[in-house]
């Protein structure tokens, strides 16, 4: 059986984990959420993309590229671009690949404008609350959620 091709998109200022609000968002650096995806990917039979950038175009770009590169499901963590993406709706909506969005915090646990997101009512799922863990259960669900659409 072919392995199911997903991308991870993480957005701005999540280059910085590890070091930046560790009692918010936890003290493991974006690279061992990677490592750890790819990993629990293996052995789900996913082959796990991951990016990272501060820049909304390029995700855009990231998620455009997804359709070209048949990618089967998107995980992202649009971090502050949450609550005002318009453009990284208007992509995913355009290239109709399910996607689960991910937050490391419990978001509406925060502040009030951390309680809109612009991709929820869009998603497959938003899983939000479990630090890096939210990550692993977003990858789990999406495969699930592929099993059961396809």
């Amino acid at each position: 059986m072919k392995p199911l091709n997903i991308l991870v998109l993480h957005g701005p200022n999540l280059n910085l984990l590890g070091t930046r609000e560790p009692k918010t968002y936890g003290s493991e650096s974006l690279d061992d959420i990677n490592q750890s995806l790819q990993a629990l990917g293996l052995g789900l039979n996913a082959d796990v993309q991951c990016f990272q950038s501060n820049h909304e175009g390029a995700l855009v770009d990231a998620i455009h590229q997804a359709r070209l590169d048949d990618v089967d499901g998107i995980i992202i963590n649009p971090a502050a671009y949450t609550h005002t993406s318009i453009a990284l709706r208007d992509a995913l909506l355009a290239v109709q690949i399910p996607f689960i969005e991910v937050h490391l915090s419990n978001v509406h646990a925060r502040e009030a404008f951390r309680h809109t997101s612009r991709l929820a009512d869009i998603a497959s799922g938003v899983i939000a609350g479990f630090g890096s863990h939210s990550y692993h259960l977003a990858l789990r669900g999406l495969i699930q959620h592929n099993k059961e659409y396809q």
